[in-house]
């Protein structure tokens, strides 16, 4: 990764007795796609606001290029924002509301045209050029919305939940679309949704928050399979959470005590190391647990036994509802074509100790 291009220090901000955001670090790199993820409320969208200007810190710095800009207004500082409404002026074409912004820069004639022709074509939207908003459909709008801020050539663009308005199927389509054309222009962008397989799909980065402050920062990967809190790991994705108690925890590996079986699992990520006796949380994600065969036992891999409530067909997956002896729910996900299993059935379950991981409370 490149050289950070923006870096917020320390930024709280404050409405009244309300802190929307506090003490927030992060640095973003040159030709990253960062997404800000979380719940509503989590700060994400203020700390956008931040950024572009919109919304002044009320301590802490923005820094972009080694300078200072927390205190500059929004049309000095080299960013430009997409919002879920889009903001298109209806009374224009799609090619002046694009061109709109270098009109007011007073930008020639000439170079007006290549820029616009040029990020209309990206877009796809130069065979729509003469249209109006209305006659376009949402992912139309939205294409337009982008091609608008991209034309200015900013060094970061940020989008508050771009693809909200838009259906399933649609949304999905423009996720894809959306990471290609941010690979393709090398812009950075800083990204806010709550939709968490949105932010699995599109981004290099995820800085997932919680109440003004960021629980944790990593790769989508990193994020889903080292969840550094119970948080985290219940909030990307499914999982399931088994209270337990530690056994031991020495360097990476943990053994820790679920209703009785001793049990392995990656040591917790970051913080201080619970006790022996201390009571932590272990994750597992449905799709890495496994029916086993009778007196199958894979090397490396934790074994328990559940009694089968309920299988749920759902397309690619079948989902299976568990329960442990001691009253523990369990959920694992196997193939529509894996063996037959039906409710009342007690079944032997496996995964991998390293695809388990050991949360502290």
């Amino acid at each position: 990764m490149t050289a950070s291009l923006l870096e917020l220090r320390s930024v709280t901000k404050r409405f009244g007795d309300f802190v929307a955001v506090d003490n927030v670090s992060l640095a973003i790199a040159a030709g990253e796609f960062l997404t800000l993820l979380g719940a509503s409320g989590s700060g994400k969208t203020t700390t956008l606001r931040m950024i572009a200007g919109f919304d002044l810190p009320t301590a802490g710095e923005i820094w972009m290029e080694g300078q200072s800009i927390h205190l500059l207004p929004p049309y000095k500082r080299n960013v430009n924002t997409v919002f879920q409404n889009y903001a298109l002026f209806p009374h224009m074409s799609v090619w002046d509301n694009v061109a709109y912004g270098l009109k007011m820069r007073r930008v020639a004639r000439a170079e007006i045209d290549e820029r616009v022709g040029q990020v209309l074509e990206m877009v796809h939207l130069e065979q729509l050029a003469r249209r109006a908003p209305r006659q376009l459909s949402g992912g139309q709008q939205q294409r337009v919305a982008l091609a608008r801020a991209l034309v200015n050539r900013p060094k970061v663009l940020l989008l508050d939940e771009p693809l909200g308005a838009l259906d399933l199927k649609l949304r999905k389509e423009m996720q894809l679309e959306l990471k290609h054309l941010q690979t393709q222009v090398g812009i950075t962008f800083v990204y806010v949704t709550h939709d968490q397989e949105e932010a699995l799909t599109m981004s290099n980065r995820i800085a997932l928050m919680r109440a003004g402050r960021i629980e944790q920062v990593g790769t989508p990967q990193e994020i889903y399979d080292r969840p550094a809190t119970k948080y985290v790991a219940d909030f990307i994705g499914e999982t399931n959470l088994l209270s337990a108690r530690v056994r031991i925890i020495a360097g990476d590996r943990a053994t820790l005590d679920v209703e009785g079986q001793a049990i392995d699992a990656q040591a917790p990520a970051g913080g201080p190391v619970p006790p022996a006796g201390g009571q932590v949380w272990l994750s597992v994600r449905p799709e890495v647990m496994t029916i086993l065969r009778d007196g199958e036992s894979p090397p490396g891999h934790n074994v328990l036994v559940g009694t089968v409530e309920e299988g749920i067909y759902a397309g690619s997956l079948t989902r299976l509802r568990l329960r442990l002896a001691g009253g523990t729910a369990l959920v694992l996900h196997m193939a529509p074509t894996g063996s037959a299993v039906a409710p009342g059935q007690q079944v032997r379950i496996g995964w991998p100790a390293a695809r388990g991981v050991c949360l502290a409370e």
